[in-house]
Parts: structure tokens; C-alpha cells; sequence
């Protein structure tokens, strides 16, 4: 298992070949765990503030979801883009978007081989 390592979100939009649709300059954000979902119930029950949102959901709920867990930064994952609401949502509360065009396993496993560490059920915390 990888050791435990935070990266920035510029060395994440490099890594995952990344574009970055808001947030330009929030690049220089840490990011300590990341976790993967196209569910939002399930981020919703498993994520955990400053987590990295992997998603392929690009709808403004992704968005509004988000922001109730507090999450740092969403990554797009297949080469999805927010809609415009969800674009001027992000903007409004301060979420950073990026687009990567790799499937989420890839993602999820680039980010993981590079040090950082997922959300798991023994990292949860009660909210």
C-alpha cells in the first residue's frame, strides 16, 4: 500500500492530464484522500470533508452534493463536464472543477499508485 501523501491539485491536474473548467486558482489546494462515486447517495453517506469528489455524474447535484460534504475539488471523470448550473453553482460556493478524460478506475487507481489514499470505511468519521 502506498504511503500516505497529500497532493496538490495542480500535481492532480498534471497526473490525470486534467483540464481544469473553474478553479484556476485554487491549484495550489492540498489534497489529503480522494473517493469515486457517480451515486450521490453514497457520497453523501461515505464522504467526508476535504475529500477529492471523483464523479461522471455532471449535473449541478454532483455540485450541490459537494458542497454539503464539504468536499475540496470535484474531478470529471470520461471526459465530462458540469452543465452550466453546476458551472455557476461551483463558481458560487468555491469548488474547483476539473475534467479528466481517463474512466473512473483509471483515475481512481493513478491517484492511489501516486500516494494518495481513498476514503474508507475505516477512515470514516461521524459527522
Amino acid at each position: 500500500m502506498p504511503k500516505k501523501t497529500k497532493m496538490t491539485l495542480k500535481e492532480i491536474k498534471e497526473l490525470l492530464q486534467a483540464e481544469v473548467i473553474i478553479g484556476i486558482d485554487s491549484l495550489d489546494l492540498e489534497i489529503e484522500f480522494a473517493g469515486g462515486s457517480d451515486l450521490m447517495s453514497d457520497v453523501l453517506a461515505f464522504g467526508k470533508p476535504g475529500i477529492l469528489l471523483l464523479t461522471g455524474l455532471s449535473n449541478a447535484q454532483s455540485v450541490r452534493t459537494a458542497n454539503i460534504i464539504d468536499a475540496k475539488a470535484i474531478v470529471y471523470v470520461r471526459g465530462k463536464k458540469p452543465d452550466k448550473m453546476g458551472i455557476e453553482l461551483a463558481r458560487e460556493k468555491g469548488i474547483p472543477l476539473l475534467s479528466t478524460k481517463y474512466m473512473m478506475y483509471t483515475t481512481c487507481g493513478l491517484l492511489f499508485s501516486h500516494g494518495l489514499p481513498g476514503v474508507s470505511g475505516l477512515s470514516l468519521k461521524k459527522r
